[in-house]
């Protein structure tokens, strides 16, 4: 094998922070290299310096047999980049997108426009040349930036979270297209926070605070958590106070919701009599099962935040005479001719978490907007706590609170305006307000940060802050819109140990998600694709409906994807029957 890619004792340092410690790494070409590490690790700095757009303040990195520092201009040809953040230029058309990426890359006038068919064949986007880039879903974006990231043809190619926001359907595209592109020799390297895609990864660089503390085969790391991963089943009583339980327990590493059952890592060598007591007291059943990549990547930084989560602890439980708390009866909308929601039914329980999930624009996103009273219903009916959203929007809104999927944050106040402000949307005001504020900050740890921009926080901090805002009122109901988008695991645990609380207390909770692991938190899940609920169950429910002799015990990617294919090979069937 080649080595694309050559790191050697790289330190980089902003004033008196170093972001990078010491990192040494060889990467071959032909092969596909994920970048995982917690929020700051240093993973975006590195890829930065691969691209040849900063400089290490030590050690040295050659890119492609090129120097960094000393040949820029040669690794900036060599290689292509497509940041987390991509520069599509929303105004302007897919093929116009495409034709100045061309350009710009210093695409042969010659070969260009062969050039250009290649890349709409090769990213499925030739039926969408004269789209705005701005009107692309999610996954159309994504595709459209690996084009762009191609045009030159790179021998290193540097995707930064490429998955984040993309839903499995669309990942799975990129997924075979990167594929393609390292069986032809190219080297791929892969910055992700979804340890799912990490694991699928030929080799990972592992990097927390600036380290490297892994760098090999996703089964190598895997491998050390032999024996210490348990699958506790058959729980009588609530499966989130079994984890709440669990986490307390010092032998437990780590542990997570899936569907019905609760997924735990103990530490290494520990005496499991503790967690035996418990699993006999619950009734429940303790089996083995295979180690999977997350539970080595927790395991190797310290282990999870724990399973308590400070604001719940401190909240009253949530009084409510009714059983139902938000409900859609027919909820549909138009924008011109095209239909974003058709004729949607379903209801939520006090208490419930329901999971709403769907491929880029299926409708979910429309969908929040009408249960929060930010969109008008074409028609149907939409209601919290009885309230018509359409007839009493500002009575409605104060029973919820709505963390939207880009952080509803005013980046021109400070965190701690932000928070203020907030309040008093919420009807907050005097000692009461104060108060809450302060509670705010001191849960979720925001005091270092408190006079700077929401734009300026890390990502886990934005999140922080974003839930905090939208549980000033302490609402009754909670809507989470792609609420740990980019985060990290570490960071997504952590946001879910206050929402297994706060539900814990009476809270209804409606959650969009990417993310297949965390529908598994949800106590339904509803599928919507097409703009139409094309399914509504449990977890464990949906995974069987798709179980086959070829796939005998699927995930939650599985499931999804199956059932969203599915409904599209039926429509297609139906369009070609009229």
């Amino acid at each position: 094998m080649t080595v694309a890619v050559e790191i050697e004792r790289v330190i980089k340092r902003f004033d008196e922070v170093e972001a990078l410690v010491g990192i040494s790494a060889r990467i071959e070409s032909g092969r596909l290299t994920g970048l995982v590490g917690p929020d700051g690790a240093g993973k975006t700095t590195l890829m930065r310096m691969l691209a040849a757009l900063m400089h290490p303040s030590e050690g040295s990195i050659r890119v492609a047999g090129c120097d960094i520092t000393r040949e820029a201009a040669a690794v900036h040809k060599l290689t292509g980049y497509m940041p987390q953040r991509f520069g599509l230029y929303e105004d302007l058309s897919v093929m116009e997108n495409l034709q100045l990426y061309a350009g710009l890359r210093g695409v042969d006038k010659s070969s260009r426009a062969e050039t250009l068919e290649k890349m709409l064949r090769f990213t499925g986007l030739g039926p969408f040349t004269k789209r705005l880039a701005g009107a692309l879903s999610g996954g159309m974006k994504q595709k459209l930036g690996l084009a762009c990231a191609l045009m030159a043809r790179p021998q290193v190619l540097l995707l930064d979270e490429p998955g984040v926001g993309v839903d499995p359907v669309s990942r799975q595209d990129l997924w075979a297209m990167v594929q393609e592109l390292t069986s032809e020799g190219m080297a791929v390297i892969w910055s992700t926070s979804y340890l799912d895609e990490a694991e699928r990864c030929e080799d990972v660089l592992l990097l927390d605070a600036g380290q490297l503390k892994f760098a090999g085969q996703p089964a190598d790391l895997t491998r050390r958590l032999q024996g210490r991963s348990f699958l506790v089943g058959n729980i009588d009583g609530d499966r989130r106070s079994f984890l709440t339980e669990a986490l307390d327990l010092d032998l437990v590493r780590d542990g997570v919701i899936q569907g019905a059952c609760v997924r735990l890592v103990l530490a290494k060598g520990a005496d499991r009599t503790p967690l035996e007591t418990l699993v006999r007291r619950h009734h429940a059943s303790l089996d083995s099962v295979a180690p999977r990549f997350e539970d080595a990547f927790i395991d190797l930084l310290g282990g999870g935040p724990g399973g308590r989560s400070p604001l719940a602890e401190r909240m009253d439980a949530i009084v409510s005479d009714r059983s139902t708390m938000v409900e859609c009866h027919d909820l549909s909308k138009k924008f011109g001719d095209f239909t974003a929601t058709d004729k949607v039914n379903f209801a939520v329980q006090k208490g419930e978490i329901l999971g709403l999930l769907g491929p880029n624009g299926a409708g979910k996103s429309t969908t929040f907007k009408m249960l929060c009273g930010l969109l008008k219903p074409s028609a149907g009916r939409a209601e919290v706590l009885g309230l018509d959203l359409r007839h009493s929007p500002s009575a409605a809104k104060l029973q919820l609170g709505y963390m939207a999927q880009k952080f509803s944050l005013y980046g021109l106040l400070s965190v701690r305006q932000n928070l203020v402000f907030f309040s008093g949307i919420y009807g907050l005001s005097g000692k009461q307000r104060r108060e809450r504020v302060k509670e705010m900050i001191k849960v979720f740890e925001l005091k270092p940060y408190l006079d700077v921009s929401p734009d300026t926080l890390p990502l886990g901090f934005k999140q922080r802050l974003a839930l905090a805002c939208s549980l000033m009122h302490r609402p009754p109901v909670l809507f989470l819109d792609e609420p740990t988008s980019g985060v990290d695991p570490i960071t997504r645990r952590e946001f879910w140990t206050h929402i297994t609380g706060l539900v814990g207390k009476g809270m209804t909770v409606m959650v969009s998600t990417h993310f297949m692991e965390e529908a598994e938190y949800c106590d339904r899940v509803a599928l919507i694709n097409r703009g139409q609920l094309i399914a509504l169950d449990t977890p464990d429910r949906l995974k069987a409906s798709v179980a086959s002799a070829d796939l005998p015990e699927p995930t939650m990617e599985q499931a999804f994807i199956r059932l969203i294919e599915d409904q599209n090979q039926q429509a297609e069937l139906e369009g070609q029957a009229a």
